[in-house]
């Protein structure tokens, strides 16, 4: 069994827990040092200066739903070379052969991945949410639960897909884009821009 902590304490955090707890019912395979925060609290065992000074080889799990929060963490551990980034995937999610995923991705319980779609680096796949053939989903992407992501989608780097969305097919989704809770988004979307509704409208653009 591997040594691993989880990055945060919230509610993304305590599913983490419960992935790799049902990860290890099946086959025993991390041992849960605790979780690490800036707050001291019950199950802390540090905050991101012992990551960064840790001296043996762990892996960590960054269990942070804001995308550009993971980004800077990142960016923060991955100057100590002892710390690895795990893909940490729920035993019910139903994945392809043909996916291909990069390093410290969460895919949440009853997801489904279906052929040749392509995830980047520390991606959220929340719960029982779909993404279909031909995907591509880069970075450092939310996508929250029971989000439809139809084929041949492009999803940018920091992305937010709120709860319930929906992307039909052949779309390109903008870097640092929110889509609102139970947007159905059927255009294009520009990046660093919030959209809502049905069907989705820009509701502002933020700045480069």
């Amino acid at each position: 069994m591997r040594d691993i902590v989880i990055v945060g304490t919230g509610g993304l955090a305590k599913d983490v827990k419960w992935i790799i707890d049902r990860i290890n019912a099946i086959q025993k395979t991390w041992n849960l040092l605790g979780f690490i925060d800036k707050e001291a609290r019950q199950d802390v065992i540090g905050d991101d200066d012992f990551l960064c000074s840790y001296s043996k080889e762990l892996d960590v799990v960054i269990a942070v739903g804001s995308p550009d929060i993971r980004k800077k963490l990142y960016s923060k551990y991955s100057s100590n070379i002892n710390l690895c980034f795990p893909n940490v995937v729920d035993p019910s999610a139903i994945i392809s052969a043909s996916v291909t995923m990069g390093i410290g991705n969460i895919v949440c319980s009853y997801s489904v991945l279906t052929v040749d779609v392509t995830i980047g680096d520390f991606n959220i796949i929340n719960i029982r949410s779909n993404i279909e053939h031909d995907s591509v989903i880069k970075d450092y992407v939310t996508v929250s639960p029971s989000v439809n992501v139809s084929g041949n989608v492009l999803i940018e780097t920091e992305a937010y897909v709120g709860v319930g969305a929906s992307i039909i097919q052949g779309l390109n989704i903008g870097k640092n884009t929110v889509i609102g809770a139970g947007a159905v988004v059927i255009k294009n979307i520009p990046a660093n821009c919030t959209v809502v509704g049905v069907p989705a409208k820009p509701i502002n653009f933020l700045e480069e």
